[in-house]
């Protein structure tokens, strides 16, 4: 097992997959689904941004994604560098950090989890394996109570007139060649064989050609024989998120989600015709904000959070889109805020702690043209420093609107609990019951900043 850390430690790779791997990558990056994850540049570029490779050492060093990867019965973990330290990491530390990243992920607005978290077995060393163990529990005990069928457009040659005529065909087919007594009709049909069921499908075989865990896989074996009579058909991620349900299907609503989330982050395919391998892949900077942006929509009362607010530009030419991560209404007044998934510090000798100068930029330009004096920057902690809850505090004169001050205030959060140990997460029967204390603390944090 090989564990790198965004933009932190390197490790050596066999000589003899080395090229292999960066193939394989390239592969990937070249088949993923172009979305919102990836900046324009990046939604442009061929070369994958996964992970950097140095031919001359044959050492890999991880970038700004989280993850894991399956090649030649390597496992590659990327993990989030707000985890790193100057000790190696063991299977322990995996284990815990995998954990704060389902937390995260509980949050994330692109995924709602079950209910229940109980069951997981902390001896699951790959997050990805507890993201296929709550997708397959879910989706098998849902499926084995009901599956969900719905009236979809079908054609076919019948006795009898049902729903209205194709008479095109009727005439080419029966009638020119003396079967008049056949009539091909087109007709609404309550089928068990639609696109929810299909992409449901999909899901589970790439996932249990990808899984390693024996609970996982026969869960999803289980989902398949239920869905034995409905089409293999290859579903894409923007058909997933195009599905509805009315409120009598609403728990079907989880099983899109999922299904969304491993379609959009997840490339299975076989290499070189005999060798299967896989890549689950996210965006931390992603991962960050939306972790924010639900943590506050759900646990903070009175505050009203719009993210990604579209429609503002720099310019008059609205060329240039202004997109702050976030705007909370206070009702008595609006704040940006910005995620910012950077290492701050504590340097006396640094004024500018950490903070660059684009990013102060960026929150000048939000707060002229949305006219909001008010701008909060949200930091990580991490493992390797003390956390530090008010990390500086700016504020600037704008002489073209009478000298209106705008301040901007940077903030430390405590997303990482350092208490976490396996054998906390052995403790508790629900995983996300560990993190109760870190919530709690966050939820107080963020009451704090908001009333300051």
């Amino acid at each position: 097992m090989i564990n790198l850390f965004e933009y932190k430690n390197k490790v050596t790779f066999p000589e003899e997959h080395f090229e292999s791997l960066e193939v394989f990558l390239d592969d990937i990056w070249n088949k993923r689904e172009k979305s919102a994850y990836y900046t324009e540049e990046e939604n442009r570029e061929e070369v994958q941004r996964f992970v950097q490779f140095f031919h001359k050492t044959n050492e890999l060093k991880s970038n700004k994604f989280v993850g894991v990867i399956h090649f030649q019965e390597q496992t590659i973990n990327l993990l989030p560098k707000i985890f790193h330290s100057n000790e190696i990491a063991t299977e322990d530390d995996v284990k815990v950090i995998n954990a704060h990243v389902l937390w995260w992920l509980s949050y994330c607005r692109k995924l709602k989890f079950p209910n229940y978290l109980s069951g997981i077995n902390s001896e699951k060393a790959d997050f990805f394996e507890i993201l296929i163990y709550l997708f397959s529990k879910y989706t098998k005990e849902l499926l084995g109570s009901s599956i969900y069928q719905k009236y979809v457009e079908v054609e076919n040659e019948l006795n009898f007139v049902k729903g209205r005529i194709n008479f095109n065909t009727y005439i080419k087919e029966n009638l020119a060649k003396g079967r008049n007594h056949k009539v091909n009709c087109i007709y609404d049909s309550f089928e068990m064989d639609n696109e929810f069921n299909q992409c449901i499908k999909y899901v589970a075989k790439m996932l249990l050609s990808a899984s390693n865990d024996y609970q996982n896989k026969r869960n999803l074996s289980d989902i398949l024989f239920l869905l034995d009579e409905v089409s293999d058909v290859q579903i894409l991620s923007e058909q997933c998120k195009r599905i509805q349900f009315n409120p009598m299907f609403s728990s079907f609503e989880t099983v899109r989600d999922y299904c969304d989330l491993f379609l959009e982050n997840s490339i299975s395919f076989n290499y070189k015709s005999d060798l299967k391998l896989f890549a689950f892949l996210l965006p931390m900077e992603y991962v960050f904000e939306d972790f924010i942006y639900g943590f506050i929509d759900k646990e903070i009362e009175g505050i009203n959070p719009k993210g990604q607010a579209t429609g503002t530009y720099l310019d008059e030419a609205e060329k240039f889109g202004l997109k702050p991560d976030l705007i909370l209404d206070l009702g008595i007044k609006k704040i940006i805020a910005d995620t910012k998934y950077k290492l701050v510090y504590s340097d006396d000798s640094d004024p500018k702690k950490g903070i660059s100068q684009s990013d102060l930029y960026q929150m000048l330009a939000y707060a002229v043209r949305f006219g909001i004096q008010e701008i909060k920057l949200f930091y990580p902690n991490s493992v390797a420093t003390e956390l530090q809850p008010n990390v500086a505090t700016i504020e600037i004169k704008d002489v073209l609107s009478d000298e209106k001050r705008i301040k901007i205030t940077a903030h430390q959060l405590p997303i990482v609990d350092k208490s976490i140990t396996v054998a906390t997460l052995k403790e508790h029967d629900k995983l996300l019951d560990c993190f109760e204390g870190v919530r709690k603390v966050l939820k107080i944090r963020f009451i704090e900043i908001f009333t300051l």
